[in-house]
């Protein structure tokens, strides 16, 4: 039985390898925050939440748009998702608590513990399908038609009838009959299981009827070696049975587990979603697009990080750059650019996961590869300068890029003079543009962001965060060529108040 919820053709796997710059990108977008979001106190939601929006990015836009499908039919039936998920994880704790993880290591135990977890799983089984069966209509998306019929046809009442009486008849209540062969010195080989007779004779014919030639003998109640032999011989006879038993519970019990695992990543999108949701946060279902056509187009974008964090809502940016693989950002500090910076990054790795996204509206070309560097705090032990760190952190992450990966960059190259940095970020920048590769480049270096601006005009895009007069920051980034000034009246304003009385 497959679920089939996170692809059409294949089983999601958690355990799976992360990209080599997990700890980066969780670090530089804050996915922690995002991934307590969607598991709340649930650590196994947490673990698949991280590895779906990992893995993600290796997601084709058919994978993208099958699961939007999926989340949106989450959205209009969340008690239902939410009541299998939980029937899926009491069914493991059950089995977990009960049985350890393990069966006995005789073949008479394996059955016993086989037989036991089947019956438990048939109990649970038949609420899946209850379920299913009073959610039938209500669910319109391809993933969870085909889930419902799959449980319809397998769970049949006929199964479950003929599923009981197996696990009845092997339960030997009339004893078990083998059939063996002699083997060499005369001992028995070749031990097989035999279907006992359906329907015994009445007992007169039992009385009366002629008894097939055979021989019996009984043993002693106080014979422990001839218990020892005769079980030996039973659990000869049944261990093909047992083995077959065992493996036909671990099958459900995979079900169970896919299921769980799967639906995890959907009871995530609605812990989100109700989260966002309940501050009146606008959400979209993006639009995905072949990678390398180098456009990216967003309304009301913002960090869904940041909106968590914080009790008012969060201020949205606005943004076409369809025919640009180089978005440059400037203006004063505390004006949004490193929240905006982030709200990309988280919003592309939602996209391609298959959720929706924080924004009014979204549109962008799948990236190939995501990759953030931000300037890092001093190294504690002395062993290396900041900018000998970022050139390695830089070394390491063009070991890894490929065409048509997007990069984030936050202030990097700053620890250096303002011309040594412009002129390694700008030989940097044009490198990557050269092998196909998008940039986003938050930067306070003037004399970077200004040499692209005269040389790169119509493969760029400028923004600076908004700065009135008065200087009032209004966290929006609008499109505007650099400006030289550090805006150094602000800070001299922030440490010396101006007193404005008479």
């Amino acid at each position: 039985m497959k679920v089939l919820l996170m692809y059409r053709d294949r089983d999601f796997d958690l355990r799976q390898e992360l990209p080599w710059n997990e700890s980066a990108l969780t670090q530089d977008l804050e996915l922690g925050t995002l991934l307590r979001a969607m598991a709340g106190n649930d650590e196994f939601l947490f673990d698949v939440a991280r590895q779906a929006l990992f893995s993600g990015l290796r997601n084709d836009i058919d994978t993208i748009l099958y699961r939007q499908e999926i989340v949106k039919d989450c959205l209009k039936n969340g008690a239902a998702v939410r009541e299998l998920y939980d029937l899926a994880t009491e069914a493991l704790e059950k089995k977990r608590k009960e049985w350890l993880g393990v069966f006995s290591h005789y073949p008479g135990g394996i059955l016993s513990d086989a037989i036991k977890l089947l019956q438990m799983f048939m109990g649970m089984l038949r609420r899946v399908r209850e379920i299913a069966r009073r959610q039938a209509g209500r669910f319109e998306s391809e993933g969870f038609t085909a889930l419902g019929a799959m449980i319809e046809r397998e769970l049949s009442d006929e199964y479950f009838a003929r599923v009981h009486n197996h696990l009845a008849e092997l339960k030997f209540r009339k004893g078990i009959l083998l059939s063996a062969e002699l083997g060499e010195r005369n001992e028995g080989v070749n031990y097989v299981l035999r279907l006992a007779c359906k329907k015994r004779p009445n007992w007169l014919k039992q009385l009366l009827g002629e008894r097939p030639p055979g021989y019996t003998f009984r043993l002693h109640e106080r014979d422990e070696a001839g218990a020892r032999i005769l079980g030996g011989i039973q659990d000869r006879g049944i261990n093909g049975v047992a083995n077959a038993l065992a493996q036909s519970a671990d099958h459900v019990r995979g079900f169970f587990d896919m299921l769980r695992t799967e639906l995890a990543f959907y009871v995530g999108c609605l812990n989100l979603y109700e989260r966002l949701a309940s501050k009146g946060e606008p959400m979209c279902f993006p639009r995905p697009l072949p990678a390398g056509e180098h456009r990216r187009r967003f309304r009301g974008l913002y960090d869904p990080c940041l909106s968590l964090l914080m009790e008012q809502s969060v201020v949205g940016n606005t943004m076409e750059a369809d025919g640009k693989d180089l978005v440059i950002i400037t203006g004063a500090n505390q004006g949004g650019k490193s929240v905006f910076l982030r709200s990309v990054g988280l919003a592309q790795m939602m996209m391609q996961s298959g959720m929706f996204v924080a924004a009014k509206s979204f549109e962008a070309e799948r990236c190939m590869g995501l990759f953030t560097h931000y300037k890092r705090e001093e190294d504690a032990t002395m062993k290396h300068g900041k900018l000998d760190e970022e050139l390695a952190r830089m070394s390491d992450m063009a070991d890894h890029l490929t065409p048509n990966s997007l990069v984030l960059f936050n202030e990097s190259f700053a620890a250096t003079n303002e011309r040594e940095g412009s002129e390694i970020a700008r030989q940097i920048v044009c490198a990557l543009l050269e092998r196909g590769v998008t940039v986003y480049f938050v930067t306070h270096h003037y004399d970077f962001a200004h040499s692209l601006f005269e040389r790169k005009t119509d493969q760029a895009l400028f923004l600076r965060a908004e700065r009135r007069d008065d200087g009032t920051r209004t966290f929006r980034l609008v499109e505007g060529e650099p400006l030289e000034t550090s805006y150094g009246e602000d800070l001299y304003r922030e440490i010396f108040p101006v007193d404005t009385g008479n």
